[in-house]
């Protein structure tokens, strides 16, 4: 690009009556498309002959066609109109398109966020919601403008505000519950498997911490079902497959409707939610209206 040198074009509007005119191969069907008399047409598609000192039309009785000088100018400036055009769609639906995204662990998505998300068109109808369900870590600059994470509350250089401290315990379909603690010995139990990241952590919770709170410690933690994906273990339990030792933020609806049970009242505290969101977004309307919303839904521990 040539920056500073002034371009030496003819008037943009004779040049669209000459794309027009010579796509239609007629003055008459251009100067209907453009709300203009033929009369018009004719005097700018003239104007622009003279100013480039060549003719561009073959002018009969009834009909127009195109020289080789229009041959060559008529594509290209097809083309650049065409363009321009849909350049021009882009910035429109950028500026009338207002869309808040908003991503957190699949799990989360799929089990807390997809079914509220109805409420967040109530609250801000001129915006649209993206969930992005990813157990990765989003890029929260470009990817995303605000996070709802799942770990001990520290993202260092980002805002972070947290939401509620997440808890684990038995849960099963009714015809599995157990009429005892010791009858657990008896039950297939049901596994999330945390990876080798969290394995070994202390506030992962697992059937071996919560047997010892039980006083069951003699029993084999680990035989059962174990599902690598938190969706699937829960499934697993709807189905009847199992005991399992599941997020209780992630069943709630199921607990409430009675689908699940819990049995046992002792529970294990985990890892906690936190809405997360880079400092250089905090005054992003998207990011605004995210936080709003978020704290709407989990206000004061409310999960």
């Amino acid at each position: 690009m040539r920056w500073g040198v002034m371009r030496k074009l003819p008037p943009l509007g004779a040049l669209r009556v000459f794309e027009a005119a010579a796509r239609r191969l007629s003055f008459k069907q251009a100067a209907e498309e453009l709300n203009v008399s033929a009369t018009a047409v004719s005097h700018q598609i003239r104007q622009l002959e003279d100013l480039l000192e060549l003719k561009l039309f073959e002018r009969g009785t009834r009909q127009v066609r195109l020289t080789p000088a229009g041959h060559t100018l008529f594509p290209v400036l097809r083309d650049g109109l065409d363009r321009f055009e849909q350049a021009i769609g882009e910035v429109r639906r950028n500026r009338d398109s207002k869309v808040a995204r908003l991503t957190s662990t699949v799990a989360f998505v799929a089990k807390r966020l997809a079914p509220l998300a109805g409420s967040f068109r109530d609250a801000h109808p001129d915006w649209n919601l993206r969930l992005d369900a990813s157990n990765r870590t989003v890029d929260l600059d470009a990817d995303a403008d605000a996070a709802i994470r799942y770990g001990d509350g520290q993202y260092p250089g980002l805002l972070s505000e947290p939401l509620f401290a997440d808890r684990f315990a038995p849960v099963c379909a009714p015809h599995l519950v157990p009429q005892s603690l010791d009858a657990l010995r008896a039950a297939t139990l049901v596994h999330f498997d945390w990876g080798p990241a969290r394995r070994d952590d202390e506030r992962a919770p697992v059937w071996r911490q919560w047997l010892k709170l039980a006083g069951l410690g003699d029993i084999d933690a680990a035989g059962g079902l174990s599902f690598t994906d938190e969706i699937h273990a829960v499934q697993s339990v709807v189905a009847g497959q199992g005991i399992g030792l599941l997020s209780l933020t992630l069943v709630a609806q199921e607990l409430a409707s009675g689908i699940l049970v819990q049995p046992f009242a002792l529970s294990l505290e985990s890892y906690r939610y936190d809405l997360v969101y880079s400092p250089r977004a905090a005054e992003r309307p998207a990011t605004q209206v995210l936080r709003d919303w978020v704290l709407e839904q989990f206000e004061g521990g409310k999960h």
